[in-house]
């Protein structure tokens, strides 16, 4: 489902500004057909034919659309020059910076409806209960462009930053020196340790798992884990960094349970959806209490 969610934290029940986002989703719903403008964005129904919030189980799902016009510089300067001849014949000079530049955006806007447009499609996922509200996209200019939308459709958007009591690098070092993982998770084969000197030096594992001596000897010669790949409950696997970042989130067999159930495709989705943000809420809360609990900024 999700490869590098961006993950926040919901600082007010969702709830209470129900009305105010169901009425900002349909202000802020995508129109496709502009033909004056080179990139739109706006909210799409996760699933053909149904609600802009697409509500499962207590959560609802959100999709923003941004279309962006293909119109390479090469066309348009083409164009532009043919436009510049015939304005020269006409004036018997040729146009200056200024006029040149005004022709430029008028062939640009000549252009536009012709152009092609490609369509690119992120997922957002609220749970009102848990607080948690998870873009995806492995893109921070991405997750800026829903944060951006969001922020239209309703304002204030109780949005904040989530931060822990202990830091990341602080806690993955202190897993890997004692060789054991917090409780319900376990350690995988990847796992990245850096020097927080001038130096930089750093090692990696990939496919590899490190061997508890090595660990601690790359720990007590000045390193830290900045890096580490984990399963939670046999059911999630993901990499932590050391800036909170949660990357490569892959379902085991969580997605498989509810697909021999679903009739069919409509079915299947909400099965999925349930499946998968039901558990990405348990491991997300129990990664908090491993990292020492939720603190404010």
């Amino acid at each position: 489902m999700v490869q590098k969610p961006e993950i926040y934290r919901l600082s007010a029940p969702i709830s209470d500004y129900a009305e105010q986002l169901q009425a900002g989703l349909k202000r802020n719903a995508f129109q496709s057909g502009n033909n004056l403008e080179m990139q739109s964005i706006g909210w799409i129904s996760p699933r053909e034919g149904g609600e802009l919030a697409h509500p499962v189980a207590g959560r609802f799902l959100l999709s923003l659309r941004a279309e962006k016009k293909l119109l390479p510089g090469s066309v348009i300067n083409q164009v532009a020059k043919a436009r510049a001849q015939e304005v020269e014949e006409q004036q018997g000079c040729k146009p200056g910076r200024k006029q040149m530049k005004e022709i430029k955006e008028r062939a640009m806007d000549e252009l536009l409806p012709r152009a092609f447009s490609i369509y690119r499609d992120t997922r957002v996922w609220i749970d009102p209960v848990g607080r948690w509200l998870v873009i995806d996209t492995a893109s921070s200019a991405k997750a800026d462009e829903v944060i951006g939308l969001l922020a239209k459709t309703v304002d204030p958007m109780p949005l904040e930053n989530l931060y822990v009591a202990q830091s990341p690098a602080s806690a993955m070092t202190g897993w890997l020196a004692e060789d054991e993982a917090p409780f319900n998770f376990t350690i995988d084969q990847d796992t990245e340790l850096r020097s927080s000197g001038t130096s930089g030096a750093a090692v990696r594992y990939l496919k590899h798992s490190i061997d508890a001596e090595d660990a601690r000897r790359h720990i007590q010669s000045g390193k830290q884990c900045t890096r580490l790949a984990m399963t939670w409950a046999d059911r999630i696997s993901f990499v932590l960094t050391e800036s909170l970042d949660i990357r490569r989130v892959s379902p085991l067999d969580v997605l498989k349970e509810g697909a021999d159930y679903a009739q069919n495709d409509d079915e299947k989705f909400d099965s999925d959806m349930v499946l998968m943000t039901g558990e990405l809420a348990k491991m997300l809360n129990e990664l908090v209490v491993a990292l020492g609990g939720e603190k404010q900024a």
